[in-house]
Formats: structure tokens, sequence, C-alpha cells
């Protein structure tokens, strides 16, 4: 019996997916009866280098602006599902979960055909065109926040699968090696930048203009600037007389929320799901060209809650002043992070993995 995973294209689709994934191995599922279906991106080396076998299928995405590419599309779908047919037949695959893009159709028609139990995996507030195409034809339809429940069929709001050191996630106990990790000092704070995995040039601007208001000895900054990003930064970082360290990427990032006082980021579906799972204040600056306003709506949720401070890109500016509000005043911030922890939704792998192996134990 297998279990048939759909993520491909980015780490939010990939990653929630290879949480959840590791959920069922610790609950005593073997790693061989597990298989990811994926095309040829960050999964190509991600999915394998997890331990997990990894079909991959030449399929893209619809492109939104016009294209002759995209009559090709219903051909390509096509045959990409009788590929992931023939595998997850001779797999015995009873359970299939997409994870949404550019592989969850082809993935889900699949599944139908040979009768497995079909699920998906939303990671945003605006599901995915992928998603919402599928949602039919599930059996159960995961969402990580609210408003997405809204929106797909059979839906039940459980959160984003985040790795284990989330799930059991303790600032105390972590944090002064963390501070070590980057060689920051204990009785420093601590303000992190995080622009997502490949980082954001409008966070790494507005954070050289926030260091040089900073008091040298008192304030330091944990920067994740993305790889294409560390060479502009990092020689500004290594002059300033402010204690700056800037980073390319961070695997590990529950060291990074540890170090951190209070983070200014984007409203990526896992970073909001990382601030609220470890209760972390955040000054947030959603991506303003994101599809159908995305990032605006991941973080609602979480700025109802009281959990973190939302600020539009087009006033950027005064995001560099919440963040020397917020370093004026911890009582606000305990309350931020108290505010955040209550919504926060650790244990989203797990509810899951039970579902998904009641599932196979009922097919």
């Amino acid at each position: 019996m297998t279990y048939a995973f759909a993520a491909a294209g980015t780490g939010g689709h990939v990653y929630p997916a290879l949480a959840t994934a590791d959920e069922l191995v610790s609950t005593g599922v073997s790693r061989d009866d597990i298989v990811f279906f994926g095309g040829y991106r960050m999964e190509t080396e991600a999915v394998p280098g997890a331990g997990y076998e990894l079909v991959r299928s030449d399929i893209r995405g619809l492109r939104r602006s016009l294209s002759p590419d995209n009559l090709k599309l219903p051909m390509v779908v096509r045959k990409a599902t009788r590929e992931m047919e023939v595998v997850m037949r001779r797999r015995n695959v009873k359970v299939v979960i997409a994870f949404g893009g550019y592989v969850a159709v082809p993935a889900a028609r699949a599944g139908s055909r040979i009768g497995a139990t079909i699920f998906l995996h939303e990671q945003n507030a605006i599901p995915g065109l992928a998603n919402r195409y599928i949602s039919s034809r599930t059996h159960t339809s995961f969402v990580a926040f609210p408003e997405a429940a809204t929106r797909l069929r059979h839906a039940k709001v459980v959160g984003n699968p985040l790795r284990p050191p989330f799930v059991s996630f303790d600032r105390g106990a972590l944090r002064a090696q963390a501070r070590r990790r980057y060689g920051l000092a204990d009785d420093v704070i601590v303000i992190g930048v995080l622009g997502g995995s490949l980082g954001a040039k409008v966070l790494n601007d507005v954070t050289a203009r926030i260091v040089a208001d900073l008091d040298p000895g008192e304030i330091a900054v944990l920067h994740l600037t993305g790889k294409i990003h560390i060479d502009d930064v990092r020689p500004e970082a290594e002059r300033s007389a402010v204690a700056w360290r800037a980073v390319a990427f961070e695997e590990e990032m529950q060291h990074f929320y540890a170090a951190a006082d209070m983070v200014l980021s984007r409203a990526g579906a896992l970073t909001v799901s990382e601030l609220a799972a470890t209760g972390t204040p955040a000054v947030v600056v959603p991506f303003a060209a994101g599809t159908a306003d995305h990032q605006a709506a991941n973080v609602a949720h979480l700025e109802a809650a009281g959990g973190c401070i939302v600020v539009p890109e087009g006033e950027i500016d005064q995001a560099a002043v919440e963040i020397q509000q917020l370093v004026a005043d911890p009582a606000r911030r305990a309350a931020m992070a108290e505010a955040a922890a209550k919504v926060g939704r650790p244990d989203a792998a797990s509810v899951i993995a039970t579902v998904l192996r009641e599932a196979a134990r009922d097919h």
C-alpha cells in the first residue's frame, strides 16, 4: 500500500508535503510506501534529499498571460495523468494528497481513475487554480487559514504542516544556542528580517534604513537576505557599527526565530504559519504583486488576532517606524507574541497524517 504526494514548484508546496510525509514515517509508515510526484524544480533535490522516491512529469502551469502554450496544456495534462496512473497502479496507491501547483490536477485525476481516496492541502488563504479545480473530487480539503475554507469543498482548517522543530518550539530552550549560531550577544534586542527563500529587495533596502537609526551595542539585526541578494547586503552589513548578520539562507529556521525578538517579513503562507507557531511578534509587508493579493489575505487572520502589524508595500517606510516602536515597547512585543501563539497550529502535519492513515486503513 502506497501514499502518493503531489508537490512541485516552490517551497510553499514542497515543504508542507515533506512535513506530512515525515509525520507518516514517524508513526510507522515505511518511506518505501510513500511516492512523490513532481516536476523539475526545487523538488528534484528536496524530495530525494529527504529520502523519498520522486516521479517527475514534464508538466507546467497555466500561464496567466495570453500564450499559445496554454493551448497545449490539456494535452500535457492528459499525458501526465496517464504516466502517473501507471505508476500509481504499480505502486498500489490507495491515498493521494495534492499540495497545489501544476502537478495537482493530473495526480488527482490519476488517483480518481484507480479508485484512490483523494485529499488536498491549500497553503494560502486564497486557493490556487489547481486546488479549486480538484476540490470537487476530494474526500477532504485541508486548509491553512479560515479564509480558504469558504472557497473549497469539504474543507477542514488545520494550518500549514511544519517541520518537527516548530511543533515542539521552545524559544527559551533554544535562544542561547541560536544566538551563538549567529554570533549574537545574549543581552541585545534582535530584529529578524525574512523575505522568503528568495529574499525581498524591498525589505533589504528598508533594513539598511532601520540599521542607520539603531543604537550599536543594544540592538542587532539577523537578516536572511536570500541567496540572490547576499552579495549586495553583506558588504554593507560588515561595515556597519551595528551587529548586522547577513545570512543568505537558513535551512533550520527554528534557530532564526529563537534568536529573534521580533521579525520584519513578507506574508508567505509558511512564514505566517511559522510566526504564529513560534509566537513571534512581527511587522509584515505583503508582496504587492502577488496573485489575487494572496499574501495580504494570508496574514489577515494573524493581524486580526493582534499577532502582527501589517504595512502595505507602498508605505514601506512605515515599517521602519513600526519596528522602532516595537524595539522601545517590550510589553507590546510580549502581548503580540501571546496573541500570535494563540492562533498557531503547529500540529497540522499530525492531524493530516492521522486522516491519511485512517483512509488507507479503511480503503
